[in-house]
């Protein structure tokens, strides 16, 4: 079945997907968010999850957080689970007040670099999809908003 599911996210995100081996199980952190509280992984057990890496300095992260927003949007009536982890911040960077001057509605943590390390994040943006079993299916460094993976990683996440 893993070998199988391997497959098929070879055939539906072919060109997209990084080297980082498939259905690795998606590393711990553990983060604050811009009020202080502390946040884990664990908090989402069970829940299909998009993690997305990024910095307010980074034109391409801003470029793909409105299809990040979209698909938010469009599976508000599921349990699919988005979050921001920022990382290598300008000193006084706001990620959250950056976010909410964008329209863009899901949370963001903050201070991610030990988080950015163990996912083996390259640069900004780095978009992680993570399935209800807590493997990560799909890596990808895209900053299309319109791109049809989104939607299709959301898919596969939401049903597996």
């Amino acid at each position: 079945m893993r070998l199988l599911k391997s497959a098929l996210l070879f055939i539906l995100f072919a060109g997209n997907l990084q080297a980082a081996e498939v259905l690795n199980v998606a590393p711990n952190f553990n983060l604050a968010d811009p009020q202080g509280k502390m946040h884990t992984l664990a908090e989402y057990k069970g829940k299909p999850m998009i993690i997305h890496f990024w910095a307010t300095w980074c034109p391409y992260c801003k470029k793909l957080q409105p299809g990040l927003e979209s698909l938010r949007k469009e599976y508000a009536n599921t349990d699919l689970q988005i979050l921001g982890i920022s990382f290598n911040e300008d000193e006084g960077a706001m990620p959250a007040e950056t976010l909410k001057k964008r329209g863009i509605g899901f949370p963001t943590l903050i201070n991610g670099e030990s988080a950015a390390k163990s996912y083996g994040v390259p640069g900004t943006p780095t978009t992680v999809f993570i399935n209800r079993g807590g493997e990560i299916v799909w890596v990808t460094n895209i900053s299309d908003p319109n791109d049809p993976n989104l939607n299709a990683a959301t898919e596969f996440i939401l049903k597996n």
